[in-house]
């Protein structure tokens, strides 16, 4: 599936004289819709005719008004809504040769040789049986005379691509699924609010979350909210578990809280196979301890609303990979499917992913609950081995001797709580003595210092913000006091969680070193920003709700504008010069345009865009959505483009604007931003523990080599630790954003969406993968 050697290809012809429908298939799950729209979208940008097939399978057994071609128009304002608007149906005629004999004329008929499949497993497979069994069906058409051997001709093999849309994250070779993110949003909003009754009445809840053969959303609501226990189908409890579950629940009364949470995945099951049921767990904590338990089934809810930021830009992601794929497959490529590794897209052979699932449920059945866990694959593995870490193991009795202290610096981050509850935990798992520092460098030179403990960071995985308090200060000018703070309080390693400031206050401490040698200790830097700008990293913590924030917001904007008709909404987002928030958001929301400081634009772009709008104005949308980052450029400021826009645009539409300022570092972290600063928070430990050891001598710390201060990133597909003075190459200090950043390239996906004529760079299209060897790989364990 590599690109043709011919040559670059110009992508707005690759689709001409041919013909792609899209159809959703099996369980619902939020994204689908901007899966589907990037699939219309990005299909007709190549010259191709694209077609609806509504209801799924069934759709494309009946024919007639279930296939409709689709227009770019038809696909606007659906970015924002949960489920398919195409329709999906479990259909058992397409099981049949008969139904699949109908479904082959019915394509034949409109010419239509390419298909994309958004569904499970199941559906997936069924496009695959289908392909497969082409020849045979257009053989069996013409021989009753269904098609004529011309039409058979001109369809003479069928390319298949899926994308994966499951709420459950149950497909392997795919780090999420269409859906998966959206669904754990729906279930934090739940926890969230329960655990605020649980706490006024000292409850138990035991929560009820789906996946009847997948783990994942019990796994990662239960690491998102700290909760005490989690029943997965994949890794069922000890036989004596009752009496380990009871222990631990009193162990956290007994430690001052006043609530208890235990999820279970509705797969849950014992090591002989038999299901662990909600009211069963309910029974047993009420009968053995008394407490007042609730049971909350949350059902059908996480399949609903509407989805998350990170699933629209993602099915965006994989709907123009998928057309790309589609267009460049030749009768001798397998049907793939196009997935997420990391921040990578990828495409995989849809046959090896569909068996790799199946494998796991094989598994499962034969009791090989650790090579279920396995199949699963990395991240699944490596969520799984830091909840262990973090409810079933306590503080050991002997101390390591060391002391870490851990701060935060920059500005406000949601997420940053979680990474200090899970640094503080997983230290004293270490046995370290932990130490809070208050208020960035300046507690740290002030002796803003206290000793934190394992309760005291309870709750803190939902709380936004930052608890320690957070300063933009930089430690240069306090050397002398910090210095003697580390002395004064024995302190062996710091783990800074912050943004931009707090990776050029590591880079001062370590030039630090020379003239203080009580600075020679080793630092790790977690990024938690907003912004997304620090180096070495691909994301940062508190990105994604902010991501949420914008998006939601213009959600609301977008439908405002809708109901005035001929409105342009101008929305300025935060980022400083980093223009990640409003590309991403402009993604997820489907904006006209976003200006960004990374790409220069001149008066004659602004132009270009007000032509654009007014175009757009002429047509079925009579709306307009453009977002501008806050110093994308200190001439045309959000006033200036406001007012351009307003004049040019008289009598065709008109203008409003919105500065969403502070908003967009508040509110609580999601799914993503907690179980993000959980792993991370983990990982800085694990390290720091390891560097404390390599640098002790005669019960002294000496740490001075460039690789005793690195920052923990994710890069690509792992998560790994940089030198922060390799890292300076890398950056520009003046504008504080690194010099090379990956989401830039999705920035043309963002504008052919919004109907720009631009040449669509499919050099680094993904190219096709296999899945063995990623898949029994896992990560370095915590």
């Amino acid at each position: 599936m590599s690109p043709s050697p011919v040559g670059p290809r110009h992508s707005e012809t690759l689709g001409v004289g041919k013909a792609i429908a899209v159809l959703t298939s099996g369980g619902d799950a939020q994204g689908m819709n901007a899966a589907v729209r990037a699939v219309v979208r990005v299909g007709i940008y190549t010259g191709a005719r694209v077609f609806y097939v509504y209801e799924g399978y069934q759709g494309l057994v009946d024919g007639g008004e279930h296939i409709k071609e689709a227009t770019w128009e038809s696909v606007s304002m659906m970015l924002q809504l949960g489920g398919t608007v195409i329709g999906s149906a479990r259909c058992q005629d397409f099981r049949t040769r008969e139904g699949r004999l109908r479904a082959a004329r019915n394509l034949v008929k409109r010419g239509i040789t390419n298909l994309c499949v958004i569904g499970g497993d199941g559906s997936l497979t069924g496009a695959d049986t289908f392909r497969a069994e082409w020849g045979g069906l257009l053989a069996d058409l013409v021989k009753t005379g269904g098609i004529t051997a011309e039409e058979a001709q001109r369809s003479s093999h069928l390319n298949i691509v899926g994308m994966v849309g499951s709420i459950d994250n149950d497909f392997c070779g795919t780090d999420m699924t269409i859906g998966t993110d959206s669904a754990l949003h729906r279930i934090m909003e739940i926890v969230d609010a329960i655990t605020t009754t649980a706490q006024s009445h000292q409850r138990t809840f035991v929560l009820e979350v789906m996946g009847r053969h997948c783990g994942y959303l019990a796994l990662i609501t239960a690491l998102a909210c700290g909760a005490d226990w989690v029943f997965i189908p994949e890794s069922p409890p000890e036989d004596d578990w009752e009496e380990h579950l009871c222990r631990r629940l009193a162990e956290t009364r007994d430690g001052g809280s006043r609530l208890n949470i235990i999820i279970v995945a509705e797969g849950a099951i014992d090591k002989q196979g038999k299901p662990i049921t909600s009211d069963e767990i309910k029974a047993l904590v009420v009968k053995r301890l008394g407490y007042d338990t609730r049971v909350t089934i949350l059902g059908h809810v996480q399949r609903g609303g509407t989805p998350s930021a990170f699933d629209r830009i993602l099915a965006s992601r994989m709907g123009v990979e998928a057309v790309m794929a589609l267009l460049e497959a030749t009768p001798d490529t397998p049907a793939c499917v196009v997935s997420l590794s990391g921040n990578q897209a990828v495409r995989l052979p849809l046959m090896e992913c569909v068996q790799v699932t199946k494998d796991v449920t094989t598994a499962m059945n034969e009791g090989r609950f650790e090579d279920a866990l396995k199949l699963r694959g990395r991240s699944f593995q490596n969520n799984w081995n830091v909840y262990k870490l973090l409810a079933h193991i306590r503080p050991p009795a002997t101390k390591s001797g060391y002391t870490v202290a851990v701060m935060n610096v920059g500005a406000p981050a949601a997420g940053m709580n979680a990474a200090v509850r899970s640094t503080v935990r997983i230290g004293l798992i270490h046995g370290h003595r932990m130490l809070a520092v208050h208020d960035g460098f300046e507690g740290l030179a002030f002796g803003m210092v206290e000793e934190i403990g394992w309760n005291t960071v309870g709750g803190w995985t939902g709380l936004g913000g930052s608890k320690l308090g957070t300063k933009r200060t930089l430690p240069k000018k306090y050397f002398e006091e910090i210095s003697t703070n580390i002395s004064k309080f024995g302190i062996h390693g710091l783990i800074i969680i912050g943004g931009f400031e707090a990776f050029v206050g590591g880079l001062e401490l370590v030039e630090g070193r020379a003239r203080f040698e009580e600075l020679c200790i080793p630092l790790c830097i977690v990024p938690a920003t907003v912004s997304n700008n620090v180096p070495g990293s691909d994301f940062s913590i508190g990105a994604d709700t902010s991501l949420n924030t914008i998006t939601n917001t213009c959600d609301l904007i977008k439908q405002s504008a809708a109901g005035t008709k001929r409105r342009v909404f101008i929305i300025e987002t935060m980022g400083g010069f980093c223009g990640y928030l409003a590309t991403m958001a402009g993604l997820a929301a489907g904006a006209d345009a976003a200006y960004i400081f990374e790409e220069p634009f001149s008066s004659r772009d602004l132009q270009a865009n007000v032509d654009h709008l007014t175009e757009k104005m002429k047509t079925s949308v009579k709306r307009g959505l453009v977002l501008r980052n806050e110093r994308c450029n200190e001439n045309y400021t959000t006033d200036f483009i406001y007012n351009l826009y307003s004049e040019e645009g008289k009598g065709v539409f008109d203008c409003r604007k919105n500065v969403l300022g502070h908003m967009q570092q508040g509110g609580s972290p999601t799914p993503f931003d907690r179980n993000f600063g959980t792993k991370m928070g983990a990982k800085a430990v694990a390290w720091i523990t390891g560097k404390i050891k390599e640098c002790s001598r005669h019960g002294r710390i000496f740490a001075n080599t460039a690789d005793s201060a690195c920052l923990l990133g994710m890069r690509k597909r792992s998560l790994m630790f940089q030198p922060i003075t390799e890292l300076r190459q890398q950056t520009d200090f003046e504008h504080r954003i690194p010099k090379e950043q990956w989401w830039l390239k999705l920035r043309p996906i963002l504008k052919v969406l919004a109907k720009y004529n631009i040449e669509l760079d499919t050099s680094e299209t993904a190219h096709l993968e296999h899945l063995t060897r990623k898949v029994l790989v896992p990560e370095a364990t915590v």
